[in-house]
């Protein structure tokens, strides 16, 4: 399956562990030696318009992955961290 990254960037990142909604893909990170997809990053949650600062992004390993479908992105709940927003 092909996809673009605005195509990629519509669909919900759902945990299968627990159900959880993460959100939604804000950015990857590609590897370009392979032209692979290394990890989807998910920005914290803004707090009052981002005044407030926000929550840590969440880091998806690749590996994490389950599966990419139609509409949702699944991730196995294992394997993927937090780290502290830059903003």
């Amino acid at each position: 399956m092909s996809f673009t990254f605005s195509e990629l960037r519509r669909k919900e990142v759902i945990s299968i562990k627990n159900g959880e909604k993460l959100g939604f893909a804000d950015d990857a990170e590609l590897d370009s030696s392979d032209h692979s997809l290394k990890a989807l990053i998910i920005f914290g949650r803004a707090h009052f318009f981002g005044l407030l600062g926000r929550d840590d992004d969440i880091i998806i390993p690749a590996d994490s992955i389950h599966t990419i479908g139609r509409d949702t992105v699944l991730v196995t709940g294992e394997g993927y961290f937090s780290t502290k927003s830059d903003s």
